[in-house]
């Protein structure tokens, strides 16, 4: 391995041990960091300094690094999933960083993701939107025919485009109003887009919504910061359909 690979990094980690701790920030710094790890494995190099020092390493969320499961919610250097667009944190690589430079790395703020510890939060409030109506009620029994339920092929993309959504929590993260519109949208407006979702549509934008509300979430104001930092590039037009879906509803 060439030494340009190796760069050495100064962190400045939220560390907090629950959700009534005060929280601070702590410095460490890591040497020959490799260019090709990713941003958790470079973390995971912390860690293992840290026990290695009898020290409480630094809890983080993560489960599949394949940016799949949403579950690396970081904020680094006040972007949510990092400064690589479309990119989950735990597919960010090290070799977006430069020598010497200073990274702060900091959990989700939101009232609704209250800290668990250090760079955990927790997203049950996601699991609730969903609970409240993010489904399909039927019978499934076997896979039907692929050529049963017509679809056109603009309306089966548009809903993909919406269901490529992992639930990740960076929308929240960015927006002012800690808002879950996008996230909500994207739920709401995958489901409009098909046949399937037809027979609930009005109680399920109506019960999403109110659910959302009820978790503490902020009202959407179009900052737009949500689209900006997804990393699959949900469109805020999810947004826009859940408001027409919940206005359609009502009347």
């Amino acid at each position: 391995m060439s030494t340009h690979d190796l760069i050495t990094v100064h962190l400045k980690v939220w560390r907090q041990n629950g959700p009534n701790d005060r929280g601070h920030f702590e410095d460490y710094t890591l040497k020959d960091i490799t260019t090709h790890m990713s941003f958790l494995e470079m973390l995971d190099v912390l860690n293992e300094n840290l026990m290695k020092e009898k020290k409480t390493p630094v809890e983080f969320d993560h489960d599949c690094r394949e940016g799949i499961c949403g579950s690396c919610n970081l904020v680094i250097n006040g972007i949510p999933h990092g400064p690589q667009m479309r990119t989950a944190a735990c597919q960010l690589h090290m070799r977006h960083f430069k020598d010497n430079e200073t990274i702060t790395i900091e959990p989700w703020r939101a009232k609704a993701f209250p800290i668990i510890k250090d760079l955990v939060v927790d997203r049950n409030a996601f699991d609730r939107i969903m609970e409240a109506g993010g489904y399909v009620t039927m019978a499934t029994g076997n896979a039907p025919d692929a050529n049963a339920v017509p679809i056109s092929k603009v309306e089966a993309d548009s809903a993909m485009d919406y269901a490529v959504c992992i639930g990740c929590g960076a929308c929240v993260a960015s927006c002012p109003n800690s808002s879950a519109s996008l996230f909500t949208g994207a739920k709401i407006a995958q489901l409009a887009k098909l046949p399937q979702g037809a027979p609930e549509r009005k109680k399920r934008v109506i019960a999403m919504v109110e659910q959302m509300e009820k978790e503490g979430f902020g009202d959407c104001s179009n900052y737009g910061e949500c689209e900006a930092v997804c990393p699959v590039g949900i469109s805020i037009s999810a947004i826009a359909t859940m408001r027409t879906e919940y206005v359609k509803a009502l009347f």
